[in-house]
């Protein structure tokens, strides 16, 4: 009901802050790379996301192999997101008052402590199912520090001016980490063994960690933001600095509409029908259904990765404005419902490359929103905000997608949810202010 007020007091709300877009500028391609420090975090960035899709496709397997339980598959899907859901804000605000750089490397610490603690387990072949639980739920502990710290830092190395292309090459650089760790999983997994691939997998992590111990970004460093006297001193409340963030961010119509569109999509389709896709490939009937599936995924990977490209390549085409960015998400919902109601092989795959694309669009699109608008004392609590909404009610999208098709069909589970979420953000369309050439940034 909170966030359904937020969108009902944004349409009266006018645009205020830093305009949604900066101004034409005559951008070179990949200008964000001449950035210091921005190269090195960007490769140690894909290299973690690479290594936390490498522990997934070897855990995965081994608890299948000794425990052939689906509900444990299932507590590791919710594991992974939950966290999110409960501590992104919380996380957010430790990066409004301490060094973001010390609360990435505790993630990449605790992914790191997480696999080896993985290998010893193997090795010794004292694996208990508690024993999985406890590392699924640290696992995603560390997801939130690092992913939510990290886009906090993000915003510190580049500042606004080039800040649309760091968000967007950083979430080309999280697809590209998604595709290509299932297949160095399964290689070291063939080549070593699950015990010597998850021990290897450790170093993947090491890059970060000790990159972080002397880059010279963050706010807390003297002379690169805020004195220590200038820092938010209010402490980390929980539940109290989620209701209290809300409440801040409601009359500010970007925010809030970008937090609402991340949470719609989350909640009501997220990533649930990549978990479906064994279905899909079966009721497509083409071919090897391992290769049909293996090809619905890089497809949809594929698209994603091709928008980053050529959207960097070649300038943004969209102009960066909340409203693109609802159109923008009705267009991939659109294409997953014509995917999960698409009877045709090749056609689905065209269709899934198009839903990768306008998926990386759009969500590229609200994060560097977030980053512009968030106000700056309350940088890291916005930003945990909207990470709770975009990757913690993903949660729930196992339910719309994957129980109520389990009930009826994930063909018409899709289809629904899908059509529910374009229903959504055409209301947050119409719930937003009159647009103008000044609030639009035309």
């Amino acid at each position: 009901m909170r966030l359904l007020q937020m969108a009902v007091d944004a349409r009266s709300a006018p645009e205020t802050g830093r305009g949604e877009q900066a101004g034409p500028s005559e951008r070179r391609a990949f200008a964000v790379l001449r950035v210091p420090g921005f190269r090195p975090y960007l490769a140690t960035f894909f290299l973690t996301m690479m290594a936390d899709n490498i522990e997934h496709v070897i855990s995965y397997w081994l608890m299948f192999q000794k425990f052939h339980s689906a509900a444990l598959g299932g507590f590791a899907v919710v594991s992974h997101w939950l966290p999110f859901l409960a501590f992104s804000v919380s996380v957010g605000a430790l990066n409004d008052r301490f060094d973001s750089r010390r609360l990435i490397q505790l993630g990449g610490a605790l992914f790191l402590f997480v696999s080896a603690a993985w290998g010893y387990l193997f090795l010794t072949d004292t694996l208990e199912m508690w024993h999985a639980m406890v590392l699924l739920v640290l696992h995603g502990c560390a997801g939130v520090f690092w992913m939510t710290s990290s886009q906090m830092l993000l915003y510190d190395i580049v500042g606004p001016a080039e800040l649309k292309s760091a968000v967007r090459l950083n979430a080309t650089a999280r697809y590209l980490g998604v595709l290509v760790g299932p297949g160095i999983g399964s290689l070291v997994m063939l080549s070593l063994g699950p015990t010597g691939g998850i021990l290897l997998n450790t170093v993947f992590y090491l890059p970060l960690l000790l990159w972080l111990m002397r880059a010279p970004y963050g706010r807390h460093l003297p002379g690169n933001g805020r004195s220590p006297a200038e820092r938010p001193q209010r402490a980390v409340r929980g539940l109290a600095d989620i209701v209290q963030t809300l409440r801040e961010i409601r009359g500010l119509p970007v925010l809030s509409s970008m937090v609402l569109l991340a949470g719609a999509a989350s909640f009501f389709v997220g990533n649930s029908y990549q978990a479906q896709m064994p279905g899909f490939a079966h009721d497509l009937g083409h071919g090897d259904p391992g290769l049909a599936y293996t090809s619905l995924l890089g497809a949809d990977a594929a698209g994603a990765l091709l928008a980053g490209l050529l959207l960097e390549s070649r300038g943004s085409p969209f102009a960066m404005t909340s409203t693109v960015a609802l159109r923008l998400a009705s267009a991939w919902a659109a294409a997953l419902l014509a995917f999960a109601l698409c009877p045709w092989y090749p056609l689905a795959l065209a269709l899934l490359f198009l839903a990768g694309f306008f998926e990386l669009s759009f969500s590229s699109l609200a994060q560097t929103l977030v980053q512009m608008h968030a106000p700056e004392d309350k940088r890291g609590r916005v930003l945990g905000v909207f990470g709770m909404s975009a990757s913690g009610l993903r949660t729930f999208s196992g339910l719309s997608v994957g129980l109520a098709g389990s009930a009826t069909s994930i063909h018409l589970s899709l289809a629904l949810s899908a059509g529910l979420f374009i229903g959504v953000s055409l209301l947050l369309q119409r719930l937003r202010p009159v647009p103008t050439p000044a609030s639009e940034g035309v």
